[in-house]
């Protein structure tokens, strides 16, 4: 019976065979992972996401864990997939985790990338802050954005990928394709842990930056309790973003994880 708080989310399709969902993190979209999702989609039909209130997916005051697995099972059951692999990083290693937790019975192997299923500090503030003081009135080009940004992101690659998020219009008004109301709003259900009503017994692999402090040695215990098959294999060098900045190290992970 479909659920009445789920959202019909954007996705694009790579490739055939078994079924792999792939579920970006905050502030991102499916376009994140379109390098990742053509080099296994031959061997796997990759289903690339957009989660709500982010790229092209529909907007909705509510941003929280249960309501986001909902969505994807939306989507499992609107593609009639009885059962495929999931994978997500960051916010949609959260998601994928409470999916997992909630409907074990739909997932067959899970991928968590570089997060666990903790509640964490905020430390998105000052992005968000920044974000939401950009005056896109004023913004004629893609140069007047990253002018605004910049005073409070010195970052220029935090930038670029932030950016990533604004257009313009058919009138050429720029705008955001995030919600950041929602987002802002809901912050704190973003940096909750999962809710666990029973563990996910099914191979479980966790992957971690070796240069990310995301996955500590302290939380292998929380992780063991929800996932007790998993195990974590680290890419040394590579920070939160280990699909970027160890992209073949990566992909390798993963496939040996889905082909085993």
């Amino acid at each position: 019976m479909p659920n009445s708080q789920a959202l019909p989310l954007h996705y694009q399709t790579l490739g055939n065979g078994h079924p792999l969902l792939i579920l970006h993190g905050l502030f991102g979209s499916l376009s994140n992972w379109k390098s990742f999702g053509k080099k296994l989609s031959k061997d796997y039909r990759v289903f690339l996401l957009d989660q709500r209130n982010h790229g092209r997916s529909p907007h909705n005051s509510i941003h929280n864990y249960p309501v986001m697995a909902e969505d994807v099972k939306a989507l499992m059951d609107a593609q009639q997939l009885a059962s495929a692999h999931v994978m997500g990083h960051s916010m949609g290693g959260k998601t994928a985790m409470q999916f997992a937790v909630n409907y074990a019975d739909r997932v067959d192997k899970l991928i968590v990338v570089d997060i666990v299923p903790k509640t964490y500090p905020p430390h998105h503030d000052a992005i968000l802050d920044a974000l939401r003081a950009v005056d896109l009135s004023t913004v004629k080009q893609r140069s007047d954005l990253d002018a605004q940004l910049a005073p409070h992101i010195p970052d220029a690659g935090v930038r670029q990928f932030l950016m990533m998020n604004a257009l313009p219009d058919q009138t050429e008004h720029w705008k955001w394709r995030l919600n950041l109301d929602a987002i802002y709003n809901n912050y704190a259900e973003i940096s909750k842990g999962i809710e666990v009503s029973q563990p996910f017994d099914k191979p479980t692999l966790f992957i971690k930056g070796g240069r990310s402090n995301y996955i500590q040695e302290a939380d292998l215990s929380t992780i063991k309790a929800i996932f007790p098959q998993a195990r974590i294999a680290t890419i040394p060098g590579a920070g939160h973003w280990v699909h970027v900045e160890a992209a073949e190290e990566f992909a390798n992970v993963v496939l040996a994880f889905l082909n085993g």
